[in-house]
C-alpha cells in the first residue's frame, strides 16, 4: 500500500467517523494530557468523553458492553477523583504517591474479581436482558474494563501505578477497536499509551522527590 492509499484511507475514516466520537477524542486527549500535568481539570473533560463513550459502546454495531459499563464506573470516578483532587482548597491536597504492599494485594484481588465478574455479566446475566446482544469478545472486553477500573481507582488516590494499569488496558483494547470498526478511537488509544507511559515515570520522580523531603 502506498503513502496515497494509507493518506486516502485515513481521510476516508476519518469522514466516516461520527461527530460525537471526534468530541470523545478530543476530550479524551484533554484528559490525559491534563493527568499527566497532575491538574484536576482533568475529571471535568472526563466526564464528558464517559458520557459519549457510554452511548458509542451501546450501540449494535459496536457491542463493547463491559466498555460501556466501565465507562459508568468512570463517570463515577471523575466525581470521586475530582472532590479527592479538589480537597487541596481545604489544606488537605493528596500527595503523588506509590502502592504500598496491602495495596498492591488489594490491586490484583480487584483486578482479578471485576474481571471475573464482568465476564459472568456479559456471558451470563445480560442475557436474561430482553434485546441483548452478547459480545462476541466477552473475556478482553471484561480484562480491559477490569484492568481499566483498577487504574482509575488509583488515579483518583493519585498513585503512581494508575498509569501501569491503565496501560495494560489500553495495549488490549487497541486491536479490538481496530476490529470494531473504530481505527480513530484505537489512535487516541495508542496515544493515551504513548502518554501514559510518559506520566508514570513523572509520577514516579515526584513520587520520589516528595518522599525524599518529607
Amino acid at each position: 500500500m502506498s503513502l496515497h492509499d494509507i493518506l486516502t484511507l485515513l481521510i476516508t475514516q476519518a469522514k466516516a467517523t461520527p461527530t460525537l466520537e471526534w468530541i470523545a477524542i478530543t476530550a479524551a486527549v484533554a484528559e490525559v494530557l491534563l493527568a499527566r500535568a497532575n491538574k484536576v481539570l482533568l475529571y471535568p473533560a472526563g466526564l464528558i468523553s464517559t458520557l459519549i463513550y457510554m452511548w458509542i459502546f451501546i450501540q449494535p454495531t459496536t457491542k463493547l458492553y463491559a466498555d460501556a459499563i466501565l465507562n459508568v464506573y468512570y463517570f463515577i470516578m471523575s466525581i470521586y477523583g475530582w472532590v479527592l483532587w479538589s480537597s487541596k482548597n481545604k489544606g488537605h491536597q493528596l500527595q503523588i504517591t506509590a502502592i504500598n504492599r496491602k495495596e498492591t494485594v488489594m490491586v490484583i484481588v480487584f483486578g482479578m474479581a471485576g474481571w471475573g465478574v464482568l465476564y459472568l455479566m456479559l456471558t451470563k446475566l445480560f442475557l436474561l436482558l430482553p434485546g441483548y446482544t452478547p459480545s462476541d469478545i466477552a473475556v478482553w472486553d471484561a480484562f480491559i474494563s477490569a484492568t481499566a477500573w483498577v487504574g482509575m481507582w488509583l488515579l483518583a488516590k493519585r498513585k503512581v501505578e494508575n498509569w501501569l494499569l491503565l496501560n495494560i488496558s489500553n495495549l488490549v483494547a487497541i486491536p479490538i477497536y481496530i476490529n470494531k470498526g473504530m481505527p480513530f478511537t484505537a489512535a487516541l488509544t495508542l496515544f493515551l499509551f504513548i502518554v501514559a507511559t510518559f506520566g508514570y515515570f513523572e509520577w514516579k520522580k515526584q513520587a520520589q522527590t516528595s518522599l525524599a523531603t518529607a
